[in-house]
Protein backbone atom coordinates (compact mmCIF):
# COMPACT_ATOMS: atom_id res chain seq x y z
CA UNK A 1 0.00 0.00 0.00
CA UNK A 2 1.28 3.44 -0.89
CA UNK A 3 1.13 5.99 1.88
CA UNK A 4 0.74 9.76 2.01
CA UNK A 5 0.73 12.46 4.65
CA UNK A 6 -1.51 15.46 3.98
CA UNK A 7 -1.30 18.47 6.29
CA UNK A 8 -4.35 20.67 6.71
CA UNK A 9 -6.13 17.53 5.60
CA UNK A 10 -9.44 17.83 7.45
CA UNK A 11 -11.06 20.66 5.48
CA UNK A 12 -10.94 22.51 2.18
CA UNK A 13 -8.31 21.63 -0.38
CA UNK A 14 -6.62 19.25 2.03
CA UNK A 15 -9.80 17.26 2.53
CA UNK A 16 -10.30 17.03 -1.22
CA UNK A 17 -6.78 15.64 -1.60
CA UNK A 18 -7.25 13.14 1.25
CA UNK A 19 -10.51 11.87 -0.21
CA UNK A 20 -9.03 11.49 -3.69
CA UNK A 21 -6.03 9.53 -2.41
CA UNK A 22 -8.23 7.27 -0.29
CA UNK A 23 -10.42 6.64 -3.32
CA UNK A 24 -7.32 5.64 -5.29
CA UNK A 25 -6.32 3.09 -2.65
CA UNK A 26 -3.68 5.03 -0.73
CA UNK A 27 -3.21 4.88 3.01
CA UNK A 28 -3.37 8.45 4.28
CA UNK A 29 -2.39 10.28 7.44
CA UNK A 30 -4.33 13.54 7.69
CA UNK A 31 -2.80 16.12 10.02
CA UNK A 32 -4.82 19.15 11.08
CA UNK A 33 -5.12 21.52 14.01
CA UNK A 34 -8.93 21.24 14.07
CA UNK A 35 -9.96 18.30 16.25
CA UNK A 36 -13.64 18.45 15.30
CA UNK A 37 -12.92 18.48 11.57
CA UNK A 38 -10.54 15.53 11.98
CA UNK A 39 -13.19 13.52 13.83
CA UNK A 40 -15.77 14.23 11.13
CA UNK A 41 -13.29 13.23 8.42
CA UNK A 42 -12.48 9.95 10.17
CA UNK A 43 -16.15 9.13 10.67
CA UNK A 44 -16.91 9.83 7.03
CA UNK A 45 -14.25 7.45 5.75
CA UNK A 46 -14.20 4.52 8.17
CA UNK A 47 -13.00 1.81 7.64
CA UNK A 48 -10.65 3.08 4.91
CA UNK A 49 -6.91 3.25 5.75
CA UNK A 50 -7.09 6.79 7.15
CA UNK A 51 -5.19 7.91 10.24
CA UNK A 52 -5.98 11.34 11.67
CA UNK A 53 -3.68 13.30 13.95
CA UNK A 54 -4.11 16.71 15.55
CA UNK A 55 -1.03 18.93 15.35
CA UNK A 56 0.18 22.45 14.65
CA UNK A 57 2.71 21.97 11.86
CA UNK A 58 4.49 25.18 12.81
CA UNK A 59 5.46 23.63 16.17
CA UNK A 60 8.67 21.59 16.09
CA UNK A 61 7.73 19.26 18.95
CA UNK A 62 4.24 18.68 17.56
CA UNK A 63 5.67 17.71 14.16
CA UNK A 64 8.11 15.29 15.81
CA UNK A 65 5.22 13.63 17.64
CA UNK A 66 3.23 13.47 14.40
CA UNK A 67 6.02 11.52 12.71
CA UNK A 68 6.31 9.23 15.73
CA UNK A 69 2.58 8.57 15.45
CA UNK A 70 2.96 7.92 11.72
CA UNK A 71 5.73 5.40 12.45
CA UNK A 72 3.47 3.51 14.86
CA UNK A 73 0.57 3.54 12.40
CA UNK A 74 2.82 2.35 9.56
CA UNK A 75 4.30 -0.44 11.64
CA UNK A 76 0.82 -1.75 12.47
CA UNK A 77 0.14 -1.99 8.72
CA UNK A 78 3.55 -3.39 7.81
CA UNK A 79 4.39 -0.33 5.72
CA UNK A 80 7.99 0.87 5.54
CA UNK A 81 8.44 4.48 4.49
CA UNK A 82 6.37 7.17 2.82
CA UNK A 83 5.46 7.81 -0.81
CA UNK A 84 4.00 11.31 -0.75
CA UNK A 85 3.97 14.42 1.43
CA UNK A 86 1.35 17.04 0.61
CA UNK A 87 2.17 20.16 2.64
CA UNK A 88 -1.09 22.08 2.54
CA UNK A 89 -1.61 23.47 6.06
CA UNK A 90 -1.62 27.20 6.67
CA UNK A 91 -3.75 30.17 7.67
CA UNK A 92 -6.35 30.44 4.92
CA UNK A 93 -7.21 34.12 5.29
CA UNK A 94 -4.81 36.09 3.04
CA UNK A 95 -5.59 39.53 4.50
CA UNK A 96 -3.17 40.66 7.20
CA UNK A 97 -4.19 44.34 7.23
CA UNK A 98 -2.10 47.49 6.74
CA UNK A 99 1.61 46.70 6.90
CA UNK A 100 2.24 49.52 9.39
CA UNK A 101 -0.18 47.85 11.82
CA UNK A 102 0.96 44.25 11.27
CA UNK A 103 2.56 42.91 14.45
CA UNK A 104 5.63 40.72 14.36
CA UNK A 105 3.69 38.01 16.17
CA UNK A 106 1.00 37.99 13.47
CA UNK A 107 3.61 38.00 10.71
CA UNK A 108 5.27 34.99 12.31
CA UNK A 109 1.95 33.12 12.59
CA UNK A 110 1.48 33.36 8.82
CA UNK A 111 5.06 32.29 8.13
CA UNK A 112 5.00 29.45 10.66
CA UNK A 113 1.71 28.01 9.49
CA UNK A 114 2.77 27.84 5.83
CA UNK A 115 6.52 28.07 5.40
CA UNK A 116 7.96 26.83 8.69
CA UNK A 117 5.38 24.06 8.68
CA UNK A 118 6.47 23.08 5.17
CA UNK A 119 10.10 22.99 6.30
CA UNK A 120 9.42 20.94 9.44
CA UNK A 121 7.24 18.44 7.61
CA UNK A 122 9.80 18.08 4.83
CA UNK A 123 12.65 17.57 7.27
CA UNK A 124 10.74 14.77 8.98
CA UNK A 125 9.53 13.18 5.75
CA UNK A 126 12.75 13.09 3.72
CA UNK A 127 14.25 9.96 5.35
CA UNK A 128 10.96 8.14 4.80
CA UNK A 129 10.51 9.34 1.22
CA UNK A 130 14.05 8.69 0.04
CA UNK A 131 13.84 4.92 0.34
CA UNK A 132 10.69 4.76 -1.76
CA UNK A 133 11.46 7.34 -4.43
CA UNK A 134 8.72 9.52 -3.04
CA UNK A 135 7.46 12.99 -3.88
CA UNK A 136 6.68 16.24 -2.08
CA UNK A 137 3.93 18.62 -3.16
CA UNK A 138 3.59 22.03 -1.56
CA UNK A 139 0.27 23.82 -1.87
CA UNK A 140 1.33 27.39 -2.56
CA UNK A 141 -0.89 29.97 -4.28
CA UNK A 142 -1.17 32.27 -7.25
CA UNK A 143 -0.70 34.95 -4.57
CA UNK A 144 2.98 34.03 -4.70
CA UNK A 145 3.00 35.89 -8.05
CA UNK A 146 0.23 38.51 -7.81
CA UNK A 147 -1.50 40.30 -4.94
CA UNK A 148 -4.42 42.22 -3.56
CA UNK A 149 -3.77 45.01 -1.03
CA UNK A 150 -2.80 44.16 2.54
CA UNK A 151 -1.84 40.53 1.93
CA UNK A 152 1.92 40.78 2.51
CA UNK A 153 2.25 38.08 5.17
CA UNK A 154 0.33 35.49 3.17
CA UNK A 155 2.05 36.36 -0.11
CA UNK A 156 5.49 36.15 1.50
CA UNK A 157 4.70 32.75 3.00
CA UNK A 158 3.41 31.35 -0.29
CA UNK A 159 6.29 32.86 -2.24
CA UNK A 160 8.64 31.23 0.22
CA UNK A 161 7.07 27.85 -0.52
CA UNK A 162 7.69 28.33 -4.24
CA UNK A 163 11.35 29.13 -3.58
CA UNK A 164 11.63 26.21 -1.16
CA UNK A 165 10.27 23.98 -3.89
CA UNK A 166 13.03 24.60 -6.42
CA UNK A 167 15.74 24.60 -3.76
CA UNK A 168 14.63 21.23 -2.43
CA UNK A 169 14.23 19.78 -5.92
CA UNK A 170 17.91 20.44 -6.56
CA UNK A 171 19.04 19.20 -3.15
CA UNK A 172 16.90 16.05 -3.01
CA UNK A 173 17.02 14.89 -6.63
CA UNK A 174 17.11 12.35 -8.07
CA UNK A 175 15.73 10.44 -5.07
CA UNK A 176 12.79 12.74 -4.32
CA UNK A 177 10.84 15.00 -6.67
CA UNK A 178 9.54 18.27 -5.24
CA UNK A 179 6.86 20.43 -6.85
CA UNK A 180 4.35 23.09 -5.85
CA UNK A 181 0.75 23.66 -6.85
CA UNK A 182 -0.46 27.25 -6.96
CA UNK A 183 -4.26 27.31 -6.74
CA UNK A 184 -6.30 30.30 -7.74
CA UNK A 185 -9.91 30.76 -6.63
CA UNK A 186 -10.96 27.42 -5.16
CA UNK A 187 -14.43 27.08 -3.65
CA UNK A 188 -14.05 25.09 -0.43
CA UNK A 189 -17.42 25.73 1.25
CA UNK A 190 -18.78 22.18 0.80
CA UNK A 191 -15.50 20.68 2.04
CA UNK A 192 -15.58 22.28 5.50
CA UNK A 193 -16.61 20.71 8.80
CA UNK A 194 -20.38 20.60 9.36
CA UNK A 195 -20.58 23.75 11.47
CA UNK A 196 -18.74 25.81 8.85
CA UNK A 197 -20.06 24.18 5.68
CA UNK A 198 -21.72 26.32 3.03
CA UNK A 199 -23.05 26.01 -0.49
CA UNK A 200 -21.43 28.35 -3.02
CA UNK A 201 -23.38 31.25 -4.48
CA UNK A 202 -21.31 32.50 -7.40
CA UNK A 203 -22.32 35.36 -9.66
CA UNK A 204 -21.99 35.12 -13.43
CA UNK A 205 -19.09 37.61 -13.29
CA UNK A 206 -17.28 35.34 -10.83
CA UNK A 207 -17.40 32.48 -13.32
CA UNK A 208 -16.82 34.57 -16.42
CA UNK A 209 -13.51 36.04 -15.21
CA UNK A 210 -12.12 32.50 -15.48
CA UNK A 211 -11.34 31.45 -19.07
CA UNK A 212 -12.61 27.94 -18.26
CA UNK A 213 -15.96 29.47 -17.24
CA UNK A 214 -16.13 28.28 -13.64
CA UNK A 215 -14.53 28.52 -10.19
CA UNK A 216 -12.26 25.71 -9.06
CA UNK A 217 -12.92 23.00 -6.49
CA UNK A 218 -10.64 20.92 -4.26
CA UNK A 219 -11.08 18.10 -6.77
CA UNK A 220 -9.16 20.17 -9.34
CA UNK A 221 -6.23 20.45 -6.96
CA UNK A 222 -6.46 16.77 -6.05
CA UNK A 223 -6.18 15.93 -9.76
CA UNK A 224 -2.94 17.92 -9.92
CA UNK A 225 -1.57 16.21 -6.81
CA UNK A 226 -2.21 12.79 -8.35
CA UNK A 227 -0.56 13.91 -11.59
CA UNK A 228 2.56 15.09 -9.77
CA UNK A 229 2.68 11.96 -7.61
CA UNK A 230 1.98 9.36 -10.30
CA UNK A 231 2.47 10.73 -13.81
CA UNK A 232 5.22 13.35 -13.66
CA UNK A 233 8.44 11.43 -13.33
CA UNK A 234 10.35 14.04 -15.35
CA UNK A 235 8.91 17.01 -13.45
CA UNK A 236 10.55 18.56 -10.41
CA UNK A 237 11.16 22.04 -9.04
CA UNK A 238 8.05 23.39 -10.75
CA UNK A 239 5.19 25.60 -9.57
CA UNK A 240 2.04 24.42 -11.35
CA UNK A 241 -0.65 27.10 -11.54
CA UNK A 242 -4.19 25.71 -11.30
CA UNK A 243 -6.49 28.71 -11.57
CA UNK A 244 -8.79 28.21 -14.54
CA UNK A 245 -6.64 30.63 -16.51
CA UNK A 246 -7.66 33.57 -14.33
CA UNK A 247 -4.13 34.91 -13.84
CA UNK A 248 -3.58 34.94 -17.61
CA UNK A 249 -6.46 37.36 -18.26
CA UNK A 250 -5.56 41.05 -18.55
CA UNK A 251 -7.98 43.15 -16.50
CA UNK A 252 -8.18 46.93 -16.94
CA UNK A 253 -10.20 49.24 -14.71
CA UNK A 254 -13.33 50.48 -16.50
Amino acid sequence: MRTAIVTGGAQGIGRGVVERLLGDGWGVMAIDSDKVALRELAEAHAPRPLFTHQADVGDEDAVAEAFAAFARWSKDRDVDGLDLLVSNAGIADPVSGPIEKLSLASWRRWQDSHLTGGFLMTRGAVPLLRGRGGAIVFIASTRAFQSEPETEAYAAAKGGLVALTHALAVSLGPDIRVNAICPGWIETGPWQKASARSEPEHRPIDREQHPVGRIGTPDDIADAVVYLADHAGFTTGQALVIDGGMSRRMIYAA
